[in-house]
C-alpha cells in the first residue's frame, strides 16, 4: 500500500531531494512501498530541466536550486502544499502521459472539493482557472491563472517530485521568475486564498487524500522520511 506522510516543519529543498533519491531507490529495489510526501518549503525558486535562463527575473531574491523534474521555473514557499509523489508505474501502466493526466486530474477533484472549477490547458501543464476581471470601462474580461504546477521526473519508472497547489503563499514571490515559462500576460497565477477560499492546509490535505485514493489506490499514514545527508545540487543567487 502507498504511504502517506505530512511534514509539518518547513523541509529544505537540498534535504527533500535527498530523501526522495533514497526512497526511489528503496522502491525500484523492492525494499520500500510507494510513497506520497507533503511538505512546506522555504521560499526558493527551482528551475526544471527546460528552464531557460531569460525566465529568471531576479536571481539574488531567493535561493535557486537547479532539479530534475521536468518543466521550467518555478516557485515553493510557505502556504503552498508540495506533494512528492514516489510510485512505481510499472504496476501503473507505464504510461507518462496518463500519469500525468492523473495527476492533473488528482489536483482537479481537490479543488472541487471547494468548489473551485479546475481545468486542463491544451499546452499548458498544470491546473489552471477562469477568473473574471473588470476591464476598461467595468467591462468584464476572463483571465486565466494557475493554482497547481506539475513537474515529475521518472527513473526506471519510479516516478518522483510531483505537484505544488496554491493554498495561501505570498503570490507576489512568483514575480521573481517567469513561471513555468509562461509569459503571455492574460495568464497568471492565483490560490485558494486569493479566490475567496478561507481553508487550512489541514483541509487541504484531507481533501488531496480522499481524492487521491480515489485516482490512485488507498494509502495509509505513515511517519515523514527520515531526512538524508545533504545532497550536491547547483545553487544559483541566494
Amino acid at each position: 500500500m502507498t504511504g502517506w506522510c505530512v511534514s509539518d516543519d518547513l523541509v529544505s529543498y537540498p534535504n527533500a531531494v535527498a530523501a526522495m533519491q533514497a526512497r526511489v531507490a528503496a522502491i525500484r529495489a523492492g525494499e520500500a512501498d510507494e510513497l506520497v510526501w507533503l511538505l512546506e518549503h522555504p521560499a526558493l525558486y527551482t528551475a526544471g530541466t527546460s528552464a531557460k535562463a531569460k525566465d529568471l527575473l531576479d536571481p539574488a531574491r531567493f535561493p535557486v536550486f537547479q532539479t530534475e523534474r521536468g518543466g521550467q521555473f518555478t516557485y515553493h514557499g510557505p502556504g503552498q502544499r508540495v506533494a512528492y509523489v514516489m510510485l512505481d508505474l510499472t504496476g501503473r501502466g507505464r504510461d507518462v502521459k496518463a500519469f500525468v493526466h492523473d495527476l492533473e486530474q488528482w489536483v482537479i477533484d481537490t479543488l472541487a472539493e471547494f468548489n473551485v472549477n479546475g481545468e486542463r490547458r491544451t499546452g499548458r501543464v498544470g491546473v489552471w482557472v477562469d477568473r473574471a476581471t473588470a476591464g476598461p470601462g467595468s467591462a468584464v474580461k476572463t483571465r486565466e491563472d494557475k493554482i497547481a504546477a506539475i513537474g515529475v521526473r521518472v527513473k526506471r519508472w519510479v516516478s518522483f517530485h510531483g505537484v505544488s497547489l496554491n493554498v495561501e503563499p505570498q503570490l507576489e514571490h512568483f514575480s521573481g521568475i517567469t513561471p513555468c515559462g509562461v509569459s503571455d500576460k492574460r495568464y497568471g497565477v492565483t490560490s485558494l486564498a486569493a479566490l475567496g477560499r478561507s481553508v487550512s492546509m489541514h483541509d487541504v490535505d484531507l481533501a488531496l487524500k480522499a481524492c487521491f485514493e480515489t485516482n490512485f489506490g488507498p494509502v495509509e499514514r505513515v511517519t515523514s522520511p527520515p531526512i538524508q545527508r545533504r545532497v550536491e545540487m547547483d545553487v544559483e543567487g541566494g
